[in-house]
């Protein structure tokens, strides 16, 4: 062979071996990449090409899918009573993708799961066609219904805990939306998704995992645990040394109080009727390192809260002065919390110290009903001892039965809680938020529900928004409901 065939050979070799590369390198090593990039049709067509399993809350599907006419896509997504459950499900659409559960759990929902590879492959052999499987939660409907109804056209949220597993047993934020409006991919799906999108009411947004506010004095709880686990407090009953005024250290400013009587009041009295210079001198006696341990332990600094969404981080701030953690140990400052953060917290006290990790899938489950997966409820850690966390009980049923919580009381039923109104705003101008967390005991002394709610009520006078008058009848209902489930 003479030289330039030998050479056109070669280079000949060098193509094809590189084409074998190549084409070896999109099918084994960018074949995942490419598949589930958005701009690959096929795999959306492919997603809807086939129903998808459901979301189901105790015994009962919230979602389904209807057959679509006229598109690529076979079926688009269904939702039961959409505004009461959007919080929970998130939405999957044909042409906005999908959030929450149904992301999370798509490959389960369309049958894709590698864990479903079974029962796909007998379907191949009996002829039977592609189903996804179920995600069942452990959402209570009657608590759902009774924290969307109470809440009604005001802004805010509901987290309410099974304290004993750490089970959601309400998930709630309003104003909500109906994901069926843009789960197809015509023009009335668009103009629906661009009406929530634009919305000043931020409807998209689930407030009760993914938008933070200053909790006011339902954080109190959190410093009562603090000074009793540091040994700052022994009795709750006996005097502090709070003067009245009470200064901030290291500055000329008075901490205001809102209630009487605070002088030298106990923690029990202080915690009743909301003493701002007791808890901001105790949060100064425990210290900031100190609260920041306390307050982490209850999950606060994490941002790894997956319920499986992931919750937004709750923030007790590692580095300030001395004056601000006195200000953040009344929940004000740069103290910020989610309502789920919130309702960990209740159920951390309620279950006598022990906080039991937040989830709201309890099965996943195939086609047939086999189950697939089943969570186990896990200990997340223990912010403070059973005996101090009894303590801190103590104290929060005092506010409901003497205290600024009594709308909260529920008949032949022990109730703690902690009521709150957060500032927020340029110099606190802006209306404030109307907090409650509270839990309710049965008579063998545990607790099957923790609540946390936050209102953010901008048509109420700025006197009438208080955690009391406005959260707290939210939170009884929830309560209620779920008592009511046991009996």
């Amino acid at each position: 062979m003479n030289k330039p065939l030998r050479r056109i050979s070669l280079f000949c070799g060098l193509l094809v071996l590189a084409l074998l590369i190549r084409t070896n390198w999109l099918q084994y090593v960018q074949a995942e990449e490419l598949s589930t990039r958005k701009e690959n049709r096929r795999v959306q067509i492919a997603q809807y090409a086939t129903e998808r399993g459901n979301i189901i809350v105790k015994g009962n599907p919230i979602t389904g899918s209807a057959v679509t006419n006229g598109s690529d896509y076979k079926f688009k997504r269904t939702y039961t009573e959409g505004q009461l459950w959007a919080p929970v499900t998130g939405y999957a659409s044909q042409a906005f993708g999908s959030t929450q559960l149904e992301s999370l759990e798509d490959g389960i929902l369309t049958g894709n799961d590698d864990r479903l590879f079974f029962d796909r492959t007998i379907g191949m052999f009996t002829g039977e066609k592609k189903q996804g499987g179920n995600v069942i939660t452990t959402l209570n409907p009657d608590a759902q219904r009774a924290a969307f109804e109470k809440l009604g056209n005001r802004k805010g949220a509901v987290a309410a805990i099974d304290p004993r597993t750490g089970a959601i047993l309400a998930l709630v934020s309003t104003p909500s939306y109906d994901p069926s409006r843009f789960a197809g991919n015509s023009k009335d799906d668009e103009k629906a998704w661009v009406e929530l999108k634009d919305s000043e009411d931020k409807n998209l947004v689930n407030r009760a995992l993914r938008e933070t506010y200053p909790p006011g004095s339902t954080f109190k709880v959190v410093t009562a645990a603090a000074a009793l686990e540091h040994k700052v407090v022994d009795d709750i009953n006996a005097p502090t040394d709070t003067p009245e005024p009470y200064i901030l250290p290291g500055t000329k400013t008075p901490m205001v109080n809102h209630a009487t009587g605070c002088e030298k009041a106990s923690l029990n009295k202080a915690l009743e009727v909301s003493c701002n210079s007791v808890f901001a001198n105790m949060g100064d006696k425990v210290t900031r390192d100190k609260m920041v341990e306390t307050a982490e332990k209850f999950g606060f600094n994490n941002d790894k809260i997956d319920v499986p969404v992931r919750a937004f981080a709750s923030v007790y701030d590692k580095k300030m002065s001395r004056d601000g953690n006195a200000q953040s140990s009344i929940g004000q400052f740069n103290t910020a919390a989610t309502p789920l953060q919130m309702a960990m917290v209740t159920a951390a006290i309620a279950n006598d110290g022990k906080l039991m990790k937040p989830y709201m899938v309890d099965q996943l489950t195939a086609p047939n009903l086999d189950l697939v997966e089943k969570h186990e409820p896990q200990e997340m850690s223990r912010p403070l001892s059973a005996a101090n966390a009894q303590k801190v009980q103590q104290m929060m049923v005092n506010v409901v039965e003497t205290g600024t919580g009594g709308n909260a009381k529920i008949k032949n039923t022990v109730v703690g809680g902690k009521t709150g109104t957060a500032q927020h705003g340029e110099g606190n101008k802006k209306r404030p938020y109307a907090w409650f967390i509270s839990y309710a005991e049965l008579p063998d002394g545990s607790s099957p529900v923790a609540v946390a709610v936050v209102i953010e009520d901008s048509e109420a006078s700025r006197e009438d928004i208080s955690g009391g008058g406005l959260a707290a009848p939210v939170a009884k209902a929830v309560m209620q409901a779920v008592l009511g489930g046991k009996g």
